[in-house]
């Protein structure tokens, strides 16, 4: 195991990775996009982005397409590379708002947290529809993977915390529990070939209506390669 070290709120960061890991010559097999906040009070990134669209979203967009080339090199007809990213049963509520994707307008984070979770959704479909079209051995799936007793509930209201304390034995899984699903995506044997796929506790299931908008997904793309500043073109 080797560590690189990448902050997925800085677009610097990130690009100074992709660097990194391009001048070791690796092959790419599996990408898994599991960073991530939850209900953070308003901030900014360092990029000027609201957090959790910011480091929840359009870090892991631009990751992915950074690395997109590699995982193309990677993949062969019998062993696709696999992209993972990890949504939330969240992006349910969650409504897009492309012309206020900074929720500077009204701010909530429970609102902004929903939407980051729904633009994974959307990109991730969109990702697939590209990556089947240019025929690239490469595919990309949502991950739910249900309410885990992590720290990422550590900025939820006192009250709710303490009745997670209470119940987290009974309600939540565990983290090893929670990581089931995206292990399950990145390796079984079950999922070889498939992309587009949202799935829960090992399951395809169905995500929002919304996120199988196609014009929808085709706009947030065209604007987060805007917000990253890569080339839209490049990825038709």
């Amino acid at each position: 195991v080797e560590f690189l070290y990448c902050d997925l709120a800085s677009m610097k960061s990130i690009r100074q990775f992709v660097q990194q890991f391009r001048e070791k010559n690796c092959p790419l097999h599996v990408l898994v996009n599991n960073a991530g906040v939850m209900l953070v009070p308003e901030r900014k990134t360092e990029d000027g982005f609201e957090e959790h669209f910011g480091l929840n979203y359009l870090g892991h967009f631009l990751l992915t397409n950074l690395l997109l080339d590699t995982l193309k090199q990677s993949g062969t007809h019998s062993h696709n590379a696999r992209i993972i990213t990890v949504s939330s049963a969240t992006h349910y509520v969650g409504k897009l708002h492309l012309n206020d994707l900074q929720s500077r307008c009204s701010y909530s984070p429970h609102g902004a947290y929903a939407q980051s979770k729904l633009a994974l959704v959307l990109f991730t479909y969109r990702l697939q529809h590209l990556l089947t079209a240019n025929g690239s051995h490469v595919t990309a799936n949502v991950v739910d993977p249900g309410v885990v007793n992590t720290e990422l509930y550590k900025h939820v209201f006192w009250v709710v915390k303490v009745v997670k304390w209470m119940t987290a034995w009974l309600f939540f899984k565990s983290p090893e529990e929670g990581a089931s699903t995206t292990i399950y995506a990145a390796v079984s044997p079950e999922v070889e070939g498939a992309g587009g796929c949202y799935l829960y506790n090992e399951e395809r299931t169905k995500s929002a209506d919304v996120a199988y908008d196609e014009e929808l997904q085709r706009m947030l793309w065209t604007e987060s390669c805007k917000m990253v500043g890569i080339s839209d073109e490049a990825n038709r």
